[in-house]
């Protein structure tokens, strides 16, 4: 494969993603004020977040043996939850809370 169609792949997989992530917002921008996509734009949201944090603590158990999971995994978790919880009640940035609980979560892991 040469420089041309290799450069000819990667502008097709380019407006392709593209394509896909601007036709909803063609397709439905005269149908904003919808009740249905108004509802949606509200409550999916936090809906999704509860998702991603259910599924992100699916394996963690605070009491492990009748005692606090001190573990590895146990303090870390616990501190960057209460951090991002911390974060997001005090700024209201989604993107904020993210990043600072999974920076801190990481560093806690990678530090020991």
């Amino acid at each position: 494969m040469n420089i041309a169609d290799l450069l000819i792949f990667i502008a097709v997989c380019a407006v392709t993603t593209f394509a896909t992530r601007v036709i909803p917002f063609v397709a439905l921008a005269k149908h904003a004020d919808h009740p249905l996509i108004l509802h949606l734009g509200r409550y999916l949201p936090p809906a999704v977040m509860m998702i991603l944090v259910i599924y992100a603590l699916r394996e963690f158990r605070p009491m492990l043996d009748s005692q606090l999971n001190v573990s590895s995994t146990g303090w870390p978790m616990i501190i960057a939850s209460i951090i991002v919880a911390t974060l997001h009640l005090w700024r209201r940035n989604a993107l904020l809370s993210i990043i600072g609980g999974t920076g801190m979560y990481m560093a806690m892991v990678q530090l020991g």
